[in-house]
């Protein structure tokens, strides 16, 4: 099939972790599509640059290059429309969309103070260098660590910033319904980002958001539980 995925590791080429990686993960097992995953890391640049892109998922099918992980996720339904829909029509494709910016603010955003500083922890000094600088720029200088000094505070806010996703996960077990889709791996990828980057908790084992993070860490014959992270 010629599907191959540019995905963001660190030292551990089989520990991928950019949440926007595991969306696109997801979203090629939902399809039942399998891709040659190239580890790519953060100073890299050249190596998806003849892609047209700087960031990561790249996905290549039969040399024609897919940037970013909506357009991707658009791009497998629309050129596999045979197999399991990531939408389940045109009104779950609108929904997803507001869904994807909202995963990109509250979920990635949300979680970025919490586990910034563990991030470096998992690449080499050249990667974590370039990490450090590009992030501390995005908050006016502050150190990782200081950002992330107040994080057990931070969890909190975190936790009930999810309210609306936990009154959902109490009338049905996913996001999509009676089972999962692409609007469950958009939330999804930044967990998993988490688990693969920081020992951090993020979240109580009594909260229906950790019953549906184990379901979807199960899914796809345990395909992200596989993948190498910390214990949640």
């Amino acid at each position: 099939m010629s599907l191959k995925l540019f995905e963001l590791v660190g030292t551990d080429a089989s520990r991928p972790f950019s949440p926007f990686c595991w969306r696109t993960r997801m979203a090629l097992a939902h399809k039942g599509l399998s891709a040659e995953t190239l580890p790519w890391r953060f100073t890299e640049k050249s190596a998806i640059a003849p892609h047209g892109s700087e960031k990561v998922p790249v996905l290549v099918h039969h040399d024609q290059p897919v940037v970013d992980s909506w357009t991707i996720a658009i791009y497998l339904e629309d050129k596999f429309p045979d197999r399991p829909s990531l939408f389940g029509g045109e009104g779950g494709r609108a929904m997803a969309r507001m869904l994807n910016v909202w995963g990109d603010i509250a979920i990635v955003g949300g979680i970025f103070p919490l586990i910034i500083a563990d991030i470096p922890n998992n690449l080499d000094e050249v990667d974590a260098a370039y990490f450090r600088q590009s992030r501390e720029a995005r908050f006016g200088g502050k150190r990782l660590e200081e950002i992330m000094a107040s994080r057990d505070a931070g969890v909190v806010a975190f936790r009930k910033s999810l309210e609306v996703m936990r009154q959902t996960l109490k009338k049905q077990p996913f996001i999509g319904g009676a089972a999962p889709n692409y609007a469950d791996y958009i939330v999804f990828g930044g967990f998993q980002w988490a688990r693969a980057t920081s020992p951090f908790k993020l979240l109580e084992a009594d909260d229906p958001v950790y019953a549906w993070r184990e379901k979807l860490l199960d899914a796809f014959d345990g395909m992200a539980r596989k993948s190498p992270g910390h214990p949640v």
